[in-house]
């Protein structure tokens, strides 16, 4: 056996001693016990006035649609939902649910398809029920999509398969109580608990009342010309009352109670409650005027009968352009009391339904506006909420 010499038997002591203390030397140490990790679920606090959904269709990638509940007393963004393809939410009267219709299929973008309706937890965000729906219509989201009655009892899916029909759903079994044939007639306008109204392409309404087996329709005789000036499918509603103001491309106001009797008013002109002209319609094309236009283009403040619309200068078929302003007027005494001007063009209007009220606009990069009504004046701004902002849905709608 040979054995170093005393020197270098030194300093290979010395070098050994040094590799301790080196990181590969420190992992023959105890390594510290990781305590297991254990998941739980935030709950979110009771539903507010002020607590929305802001309902997102994601058009450049559809099938990747979202709805976001928002606080917007503190413009926080406190959790999302899928909503998937052209997806519709509705909320409960009193916060209880919410429920998304979507559309998905079993390999992605082919095979089975498969039209649902969930529910969801307000507090959890936990789908509670997943209910397989006989279908429901694969158009660009509207609100009257997807509408529930003032009780929240029964749930209105519009369909067009394999014709224009609705399909009512009871929210306590989760099942379909009844399908609703409406050929020629569209969407949905809930009145009470008892039924709802549809428009028809004639420019009539179809009124359906919800027996316990069937269900009795009436139809109102035209009341607006499809043709030359027809009315924004987006025209604000109250589902407990059936107050109902359907507004014309050219701006005017046709207020109607709706049931199984509805009544239509005379209509007014937005823009001689501003004491300007009144607009015109397809009949003089290119005139220029102040219009109403965007998507959900509209929304009431109940209690105050306050109309809040989004308006535009162009001429008759810029009903899809974005609003400038958002034109406050008294739906009583048909009068303009305020013109807020946006910071940016804004193709939504919403606005909760307490004493005092917050509304809603958003614009074209996604950003989103909340303002304080008293003071005109925007709160908040959620930057880039998200792709396509369509509407906002709030208690007490």
């Amino acid at each position: 056996m040979r054995f170093l010499p005393r020197k270098l038997a030194r300093m290979t002591a010395l070098l050994l001693a040094g590799a301790a203390l080196t990181p590969c030397g420190m992992a023959l140490a105890d390594e510290p016990v990781l305590q297991t990790e254990e998941s739980d679920i935030i709950k979110l606090t009771p539903v507010t006035p002020h607590r929305i959904l802001v309902q997102d269709p994601v058009g450049h990638h559809a099938k990747d649609g979202r709805v976001y509940v928002v606080d917007a007393d503190q413009g926080k963004l406190l959790g999302m939902v899928q909503a998937a393809y052209n997806g519709n939410v509705v909320q409960d009267p009193k916060g209880r649910a919410f429920y998304v219709g979507e559309t998905v299929w079993s390999r992605g973008n082919r095979g089975d398809r498969a039209d649902l309706l969930a529910t969801y937890d307000p507090q959890t965000l936990d789908i509670t029920n997943d209910e397989v729906l006989p279908g429901r219509a694969l158009v660009t989201p509207k609100k009257n999509d997807l509408t529930i009655s003032s009780d929240g009892s029964r749930v209105y899916v519009y369909d067009m398969v394999p014709t224009n029909a609705v399909h009512v759903i009871d929210t306590a079994t989760h099942k379909v109580a009844m399908n609703v044939g409406l050929p020629g007639c569209a969407l949905t306008y809930p009145w009470g608990n008892a039924g709802f109204t549809s428009i028809c392409a004639d420019g009539s309404l179809a009124n359906v009342s919800i027996g316990a087996e069937k269900a009795e329709i009436t139809h109102t005789k035209p009341f607006f010309d499809p043709e030359k000036d027809a009315v924004f499918e987006h025209s604000p509603s109250h589902s407990a009352d059936g107050k109902t103001f359907f507004i014309s491309y050219s701006g005017l106001v046709y207020p109607a109670t709706l049931s199984a009797n509805t009544t239509i008013g005379k209509p007014w002109s937005i823009q001689e409650a501003a004491g300007m002209k009144a607009a015109t319609n397809a009949d003089s094309p290119f005139t220029v005027s102040w219009r109403p236009g965007g998507w959900q283009l509209a929304a009431l403040h109940n209690a105050t009968g306050h109309l809040y619309v989004a308006m535009h200068q162009g001429t008759f078929w810029t009903h899809k352009v974005a609003g400038t302003e958002i034109w406050e007027l008294d739906v009583a005494t048909h009068k303009l009391l305020r013109r807020i001007k946006l910071p940016k063009p804004s193709s939504m209007v919403g606005v909760t339904q307490d004493a005092n009220p917050l509304l809603f606009t958003d614009d074209e990069a996604g950003d989103f506006f909340i303002w304080d009504l008293k003071t005109g004046k925007v709160v908040h701004t959620m930057k880039h909420l998200g792709d396509d902002l369509y509407f906002t849905v709030a208690l007490g709608e």
